[in-house]
């Protein structure tokens, strides 16, 4: 069987977990933690990095900072992970969905501003695959109607948007590392953000609302409750398991490079002949081969070939259910326009095995199975 993903780790992660044992701090901001901090701070060129639990709590602590109250609305795709709209309905906000483009499966920037009210607060771009948004129109409407931009680049860490690291171009940014991202800590994530204007209040809301990371700092004798908070400090084992990751972060980028273009080329005769189609990558945009995906025919054709791989032992996804269509969606959010391409090309998309060293056998035999797939059949006249 080749699985869909198989998890990555560190030549040195697991001696990593074994130090913060012994050295009997196992709790959140240990050295990992900073290590892992720093690193991300260096990599991303950004001056702060408060690594998290998941980044779900990485964007509800954006939401907090952005200063999210009942009767906001904040505008986003609906091609998304339920966390991206959870965070901000958690603090009353209205979900204010709009389509995507076919091409990157990213939120339309051409949608933004017809979705703009009194009561928007903040735009929620995606990064789809680790494949950027359109950030330079993004960040111009969010400038002139004074919005705050949060970037969910759970998918993004080592992609970038014109030489600039997915996550630092707006006002926050949010990263996973989830079992099924490029770099992870099992469940984990990080929230970034610029200069020192959100700084404190940040390390505030993660400590629980406390002023402790001041406390151990030396700054206070003693620490207090401060504001509102929530445990969002990940274990220093965790943190051990990324960082030996990280260490290796542009050798594992590489490895799924040369598997994602592997695809690329393989399938490429098949999209030429009309029967799929395969991931864009605007001009500009550096992706992190996060994952490869194809579009079939529809969703009829998809199911198919699902099944058709798992009888020849391939695992495959498809991915989210589009928001506006969920019970909870339709309760917290209205989806502004027309939905032309967001359901449409949600059904059509299927994302093939990807992950860390994975064998080139493996990926032409993906290869040609789905070429069998479409060779092989009887196809309608």
């Amino acid at each position: 069987m080749i699985s869909f993903n198989v998890p990555p780790c560190g030549p040195n992660s697991f001696r990593y977990i074994k130090e913060t044992v012994f050295r009997r701090h196992t709790c959140g901001d240990g050295e990992f933690t900073q290590r892992c901090s720093q690193w991300l701070k260096l990599n991303c060129e950004i001056s702060n990095a408060f690594l998290t639990t998941s980044c779900t709590h990485a964007l509800e602590m954006a939401a907090m900072l952005c200063g999210i109250e009942a009767g906001d609305e904040v505008i986003m795709p609906a091609y998304t992970f339920v966390s991206t709209a959870n965070a901000f309905v958690l603090h009353g906000a209205k979900v204010v969905f709009v389509d995507i483009r076919p091409d990157t499966m990213n939120l339309d920037e051409t949608l933004i501003e017809q979705a703009i009210t009194s009561r928007t607060k903040a735009i929620i771009p995606v990064h789809y695959a680790g494949v950027a948004c359109e950030m330079d129109t993004i960040m111009d409407i969010a400038g002139r109607y004074g919005l705050k931009v949060v970037e969910d680049a759970a998918q993004g860490v080592k992609s970038t948007y014109h030489g600039k690291a997915l996550g630092t171009l707006g006002d926050f940014g949010c990263f996973s590392f989830h079992e099924t991202k490029n770099y992870s800590m099992g469940e984990g994530g990080a929230l970034l953000c610029h200069g020192s204007r959100y700084t404190e209040r940040a390390e505030i809301i993660r400590e629980k609302g406390t002023n402790r990371s001041k406390f151990f700092r030396g700054q206070v004798d003693k620490y207090t409750w401060m504001d509102c908070g929530s445990s969002y400090l990940p274990s220093d084992i965790n943190a051990a398991f990324l960082l030996g990751q990280l260490e290796i972060a542009d050798v594992i980028l590489l490895d799924r490079m040369k598997s994602w273009q592997r695809y690329y080329n393989g399938l490429l005769p098949l999209a030429k002949e009309g029967f799929i189609e395969l991931p864009a990558i605007p001009e500009g945009c550096e992706h992190n081969a996060h994952m490869f995906y194809i579009k079939t025919k529809d969703l009829k054709e998809r199911t198919k070939l699902i099944s058709f791989l798992k009888s020849r032992y391939i695992e495959t996804a498809f991915h989210y259910i589009p928001l506006h269509n969920a019970p909870a969606g339709k309760r917290f959010g209205v989806f502004a326009g027309e939905d032309r391409y967001t359901t449409r090309e949600s059904e059509r998309l299927l994302r093939l095995p990807m992950y860390y060293e994975l064998q080139e056998d493996d990926v032409d035999y993906v290869i040609s199975t789905i070429r069998e797939f479409y060779y092989n059949r009887e196809m309608p006249v």
